[in-house]
């Protein structure tokens, strides 16, 4: 049997959504607001999610505090309270669209678990826009 166990976790980030070799007036016109030169943040919600097998043993899929731990360390010590365009390696040259955010989590979630799993990323830049990643 299988069954998929998600947890929830928060952090805060600001980020400039700009395309480097497209003017400031096509920038400022496909990206709005969002395109500000002196950034703008976001209260993120993320939920990772994890496929597997049910353990006829534990009842678990997956330990819930292990993932809680890998989350806590692996993407909040990273992103919490951080300029995702200064401050994140991944986005130096990486545009940090919802999209992209959720793609780099899943890149680095996805060493610390194992094959067996199926994973998934759903990352909420607000309540209304979500982006699901999962590989």
């Amino acid at each position: 049997m299988k069954a998929t166990i998600s947890r929830h976790a928060h952090f805060n980030a600001a980020h400039r959504l700009h395309v480097s070799h497209w003017t400031e007036e096509r920038n400022a016109s496909f990206f709005g607001a969002c395109n500000n030169p002196l950034f703008h943040g976001h209260n993120y919600e993320l939920i990772v999610g994890i496929t597997g097998e049910i353990d006829p043993e534990t009842g678990y899929v997956y330990d819930m505090k292990q993932l809680a731990d890998l989350i806590k360390a692996e993407v909040e010590g990273r992103l919490d309270h951080k300029n995702l365009n200064l401050e994140v390696e991944e986005f130096a040259q990486l545009n940090p669209t919802a999209e992209n955010i959720a793609a780099v989590i899943y890149s680095w979630l996805r060493p610390h678990i194992e094959a067996e799993y199926e994973i998934k990323v759903t990352l909420y830049e607000t309540p209304r826009n979500y982006v699901e990643y999962n590989g």
